[in-house]
This record gives structure tokens, sequence and C-alpha cells, in this order.
């Protein structure tokens, strides 16, 4: 993302077409993150994100500085948590596994539809006016940093380390006050998670990671005959 564009010494105008491409992106996908979780935890019978207010697409409701930032920076990052009350759970374990869940998998299936835009952008005939080369490529680089960013997401959250949501996905099926346990250390997990960011120890592992499953993606549309072979 943005951060391998500055460490790699690229120009200010590299660096500014990069930042204008991913903010949007950033917008979007967090939003859709975080209504997943209100939305599933609705239907699971809690309406606490419903009631203040968290079911909407206006990314301001949702957006956290410090996870949007790393998210640009790194590709990875978090939104505001959309608040979630247990208590109103028919099955407790099972639907805090689903709520959490829901993110992640919203980030994913949005990385999928990106991926097939990308490959539709692809067959828009450029003609031989250097704008058209030039439009077509620009739309072409923002629908693949869209999926990009929504695989880089989805991956990161399912982390199974507190505050993520792979961590509700995890720790679910641990005894509670082994859950309980490990929840009270969550900030400090944070700060950890952020200096390891910082130096490049989990941006390495993760973006390789997310690179495959991209492939996958990539190679499973492909198999559309009228589709090009991007990556």
């Amino acid at each position: 993302m943005l951060f391998r564009l500055i460490t790699s010494g690229a120009s200010m105008r590299e660096i500014l077409i990069q930042l204008l491409l991913t903010l949007p992106v950033v917008f979007l996908s967090l939003t859709v993150h975080e209504c997943a979780h209100g939305y599933v935890a609705m239907k699971c019978g809690d309406r606490t994100a419903y009631n203040l207010g968290r079911l909407t697409l206006n990314p301001v409701k949702h957006l956290d500085p410090i996870g949007t930032v790393c998210l640009i920076l790194f590709g990875i990052g978090w939104a505001k948590p959309v608040p979630i009350n247990t208590r109103n759970f028919k099955h407790p374990r099972r639907d805090t596994a689903l709520t959490a869940a829901a993110g992640p998998a919203a980030n994913l299936a949005l990385g999928i539809v990106f991926a097939l835009l990308c490959h539709c952008a692809a067959l828009i005939p450029a003609g031989g006016s250097e704008k058209a080369v030039t439009v077509v490529y620009v739309l072409t680089l923002f629908l693949y940093i869209a999926c990009e960013l929504n695989v880089f997401l989805a991956v990161f959250n399912l982390l199974p380390i507190p505050p993520f949501d792979g961590s509700r996905i995890f720790f679910i099926f641990l005894p509670t006050k082994w859950y309980f346990g490990i929840m009270k250390y969550e900030r400090y997990i944070r700060i950890a998670l952020l200096i390891l960011l910082w130096f490049g120890f989990l941006t390495g592992p993760l973006s390789r990671l997310s690179e495959l499953i991209m492939t996958l993606i990539f190679r499973l549309i492909e198999l559309i005959p009228v589709f090009p072979k991007l990556i």
C-alpha cells in the first residue's frame, strides 16, 4: 500500500495518485465492514448498533483515526467497533462468532466484486487516444487497489488476537474465564500490534497471505474465457 511506495522512493506524484485512489476505498471498506457487524447482530436479536445509528453508510460514524491511517499506509486497519450487547443474543457464543465473522466476510465479498470489476475494466477498448488509455489505466488501478485493500482488511481482522474479529471467533471456543482473562489486556495488545506494524513484522506475512488469496480470486475469475489474465 502507500507505505511501500514511500519506502521504495516513489515520486510525490505517484504517492498522491495512490492516496487519492485509496481514500474512497478506505471509507467504503470500513463502513461496509462495521455495517455488516451491526446488521448481523440485529438479525441475531441485538438492536444496539441500529438504535445508536451505526447501521449507516456514512463513514464519519465508523472511522477510527489511527485505524484509518494504518489502513491507508499499510493496507490493514480497523474502524470504531460497532457496539454489541451479547445479552440480547439468543445463543450468545454462536451469535457473537457470527457477528464477528460478518465484517471480514463483507470485505472478502467486496474484494471479489472489485476483482470482477477490475477484469471488466480491462476489457474496455481504450482506442488510440492517450487520454482514453490513461482513464482505463486509472480505473483498473483503482479497482485493483480496492480489491487488494479489502482482502488485506479481511485477513488482518481475522487475526485470532484482541481486539480483532478473529479473536471473537477463535476465543468463543475457549472457557469463559480464559476468554475474559485475555480480553483484559486488549489495550496493551493493540499497542504491541501497532509496534509490529510500524517495524513491518506483521505486514510481510499478512501481505503474502493476502496476495495468495487475491491470486486465487483472480485465477478463478480468469477461468471465464472472456476475461484476460491480469496477475
